[in-house]
């Protein structure tokens, strides 16, 4: 297992690079001015659980493989990208749909399940952070210790658990703003679209991205 000292360097780089805004904050952030505080939670659950699904596949040499293979990596960008446009195009098509809620003029279906499969999927289909654990990881292994496929594997969950903890806050930060905003239900509208721009313009970073 690695040693005291690089655990310490461990926690100490991922706080810095999950604090740095990225894909996962701004998807994070989208969510939960355009769904609401727990269905982005719930979003934010699903993005760790496929964090941790990238860091099991790394832990497996599939990360390499992904890192090495240029047709391979695009098609996960090209999927990622376009799913994240996608519910961008969606958050704005739906935009009334909060303001109808408050006004009582029509339901917003729960979502509960897809929040975390849409997570889920926003996590898996992020090449950058799967390469980047490829070149990541390894460097706080101890490969005297052995097995390091289960040493990367035990780092990358707490990796997830940080990332979760602190895109929960920033979750329930936009939530609060998202509140605010609701004190006028047709404000909502417009923040439905802003939160679906932010997202189609971070699947147009992502797409963009070398």
């Amino acid at each position: 297992m690695p040693s005291t000292s690089q655990w310490l360097a461990f926690l100490l780089a991922s706080i810095l690079f999950i604090q740095v805004p990225g894909p996962s904050l701004l998807f994070t952030i989208g969510r939960a001015l355009t769904v609401g505080r727990r269905d982005a939670l719930l979003s934010v659950v699903g993005n760790a659980l496929g964090v941790v699904g990238q860091v099991l596949l790394v832990a497996v040499g599939l990360g390499a493989l992904v890192a090495a293979s240029a047709t391979l990596y695009t098609a996960v960008k090209v999927a990622g990208a376009a799913y994240v446009v996608w519910l961008g195009v969606q958050a704005i098509r739906h935009r009334a749909d909060a303001r109808h809620a408050l006004e009582g003029l029509g339901r917003v279906p729960a979502r509960g399940r897809r929040s975390v499969l849409t997570g889920l999927t926003v996590g898996l289909t992020n090449p950058k952070t799967l390469v980047f654990f490829v070149a990541f990881l390894p460097q706080f292994t101890d490969p005297a210790a052995g097995r390091v496929g289960a040493q990367v594997a035990l780092l990358g969950v707490v990796f997830g658990v940080m990332a979760c903890a602190s895109d929960s806050v920033w979750a329930l930060v936009a939530g609060r703003a998202r509140d605010w905003f609701a004190r006028t239900p047709r404000r909502l509208d417009g923040l439905g679209t802003a939160g679906g721009t932010m997202m189609i313009g971070l699947g147009a970073t992502i797409l963009a991205a070398e």
